[in-house]
């Protein structure tokens, strides 16, 4: 028995880690951990390809996750017009959704009270809900109740954007990504005092 598993020692690692893959409760946390690895910090697009967000109309519920059963507040995203505004589609399905959460929820504590932050989700309320005091975090989480603006569409989860005070789109990011590095933090600093 023992030649046979030095043998074939890759081939049982290899199998084993497919059936852990398989597995549901363990497929998720292996795909979060191994995005967390291959994320990097956002890429800043060049000035030439930066678009400027026309319009700002577009209705939310924000959800006060602190709440039991969870509050709904009506909030239109025209009340971040002029500022730095961070704007996360996500799901708590979605590996990298939930990979860059904690590099989100850094980024958050630091420049709350500087940046609007939007994390916008599809999903239930209570589902999103039972996910945030699960992991602790304390982003603010909006639901769509009416579609986002046509240059903030995307079909792909994660996308998040980066807008200036002017408008600007700054960042157009889809995938997980690691929003708590120093280059996206020099750039935060450099947008806040334009």
């Amino acid at each position: 028995m023992i030649p046979f598993l030095k043998k074939h020692w890759s081939n049982i690692l290899f199998v084993a880690f497919l059936a852990l893959l398989i597995i549901p409760q363990t497929r998720m946390p292996i795909q979060v951990f191994v995005q967390r690895l291959i994320s990097f910090s956002p890429s800043e697009k060049s000035g030439n390809d930066r678009e400027t967000l026309q319009d700002y109309n577009w209705n939310l519920q924000k959800l006060d996750a602190e709440a039991v059963p969870a509050e709904r507040q009506e909030v239109n995203f025209s009340q971040s017009k002029g500022k730095v505004v961070i704007v996360n589609f996500w799901a708590t399905w979605c590996p990298p959704c939930v990979a860059e959460m904690p590099s989100f929820q850094k980024l958050y504590d630091s420049y709350k009270d500087k940046v609007d932050f939007y994390f916008v989700t599809s999903e239930k309320a209570e589902k999103v809900q039972h996910f945030m005091e699960k992991n602790g975090y304390t982003l603010h989480i909006y639901l769509q109740t009416s579609e986002a603006p046509k240059q903030l569409e995307s079909n792909v989860l994660p996308t998040s954007y980066l807008i200036s005070k002017s408008g600007e789109i700054v960042i157009d990011e889809e995938g997980a990504a690691d929003w708590n590095s120093e280059k996206m933090r020099t750039l935060l600093d450099n947008l806040l005092i334009e």
